[in-house]
C-alpha cells in the first residue's frame, strides 16, 4: 500500500472517530447529569464491566474513577456469573458497557443485578435493547458508523464509550472537589506521582554539602569551601545568616583571569547580588521549572527558609536525576 493511501486510511479513521465524539457533545442531557450525582452520592463503589472491547473499556474507566476520587473496580461479566457477583452490594452502583445491549455474557449478571437492587447505567447504542431496558438509566453513544472499512471492529463505539466514560469520572471530580493533593494520594509511583509529591526538601542538599561563606569572606576561602562541599557555588550570607549573593566557581575563575590577586578580595565584592533562589518547600516539579525558565539557566539555587536563611542547594542534575521528567 502506498503510503499515501495509509494517511488517507488513518485520517478518516480519525474523522470518523472524532465525529462520534463530536455528536456525543449535544447529546448530552439531564440523564448525564443524573449518573453523574449516583456516582457523587454512592455511599459503595461504582462496578463496571463489559465483555470484549467494551469489556476493556469498561475496566479503562473503573481506572479513571478510581483515579479521580470515586471508588470503582471492574467485574467481568462471566466472573460474575460464577461467583463473582458476590462483591455487588445494594449500595453500589453498576455501570455496563455493551454497543448492542445484547451481549450473552452481560444480559445474564441483569436477573441477578435487580434481585440485589443496585443502580444498573447502561452504555450502549441501542437504548431499547435488553440492556437499555433493564437499566435504570442510559447514556446513548450510538454512532454513525464504524472507522473499520468493513463496518465489523469496533471503533468509533469504543471510543464514544470510553468518552463518555472520560465525561462521567472528570464530572464527578469537579463536583467532589478532588485537588491535586488528592491526586498525588492516589498515584504514589512513577513520574507522575513523583511529580505530585516529591518536594524540595527530599532533593536539595543540606549540611556539609553546601557552601557558605560570609560576605568578608576572600575568593580564596570561599574557592577552597565550594571545593570542600563538592558544589559549583558559594552562598555568601549576611551578619544575621540571611542570603546576600551568590558566588560560583565560574565566578572565581573570571575574576582570576582579570586578576591574578583576585584570590585575596571579598566574596561580597564579586557575588551575585541578585541570585535566583527557591523559597520554602515547594514540590520538585516547581523548583525544575524555576530553573529551566530562568534566562540565567543556573545549574544549582540556594534553597532559604522564611527569613531568607540558606537551608539547602537544589540542583538541577539532583532534580533530573529524581525522575520526575
Amino acid at each position: 500500500m502506498e503510503s499515501d493511501e495509509v494517511i488517507r486510511r488513518g485520517k478518516a479513521v480519525l474523522e470518523a472517530e472524532a465525529s462520534a465524539i463530536a455528536t456525543l457533545i449535544d447529546r448530552l442531557d439531564a440523564t448525564f447529569a443524573d449518573v453523574a450525582c449516583r456516582l457523587l452520592e454512592c455511599s459503595g463503589r461504582v462496578i463496571t464491566t463489559g465483555v470484549g472491547k467494551a469489556g476493556a473499556i469498561a475496566r479503562k474507566v473503573a481506572a479513571t474513577l478510581a483515579s479521580t476520587g470515586t471508588p470503582a473496580l471492574f467485574l467481568h461479566p462471566a466472573d460474575g456469573v460464577h461467583g463473582d457477583l458476590g462483591v455487588v452490594t445494594g449500595a453500589d452502583i453498576v455501570i455496563a458497557f455493551s454497543y448492542s445491549g445484547e451481549s450473552d455474557e452481560v444480559s445474564r449478571i441483569l436477573p441477578t443485578l435487580r434481585r440485589i437492587g443496585c443502580p444498573l447505567v447502561a452504555v450502549s447504542g441501542h437504548p431499547d435493547s435488553t440492556l437499555g431496558r433493564a437499566a435504570d438509566a442510559v447514556l446513548d453513544v450510538s454512532v454513525a458508523g464504524e472507522a473499520c472499512p468493513l463496518g465489523l471492529a469496533p471503533t468509533a463505539s469504543t471510543t464514544a464509550m470510553l468518552a463518555i466514560g472520560d465525561a462521567l469520572a472528570i464530572a464527578a471530580m469537579e463536583a467532589r472537589g478532588f485537588t491535586r493533593d488528592d491526586f498525588a494520594r492516589n498515584h504514589p509511583a512513577g513520574a507522575l506521582g513523583r511529580r505530585l509529591t516529591l518536594r524540595v526538601s527530599d532533593v536539595m542538599r543540606t549540611g556539609t554539602q553546601i557552601a557558605i561563606v560570609e560576605q568578608h569572606a576572600t575568593l580564596h576561602d570561599t574557592l577552597f569551601e565550594i571545593t570542600r562541599a563538592g558544589a559549583g557555588a558559594a552562598f555568601v550570607v549576611d551578619g544575621t545568616g540571611r542570603i546576600a549573593g551568590i558566588l560560583t566557581d565560574g565566578d572565581v575563575r573570571r575574576a582570576l583571569l582579570k586578576d591574578p590577586d583576585a584570590l585575596k578580595l571579598p566574596a561580597g565584592q564579586l557575588m551575585n547580588t541578585r541570585p535566583l533562589a527557591i523559597t520554602g518547600d515547594p514540590l520538585a516539579a516547581e523548583a525544575l521549572a524555576i530553573l529551566e525558565e530562568s534566562e540565567r539557566r543556573p545549574g544549582e539555587a540556594p534553597v532559604l527558609d522564611a527569613e531568607g536563611r540558606p537551608v539547602g542547594c537544589i540542583m538541577l542534575k539532583d532534580l533530573l536525576r529524581s525522575g520526575i521528567v
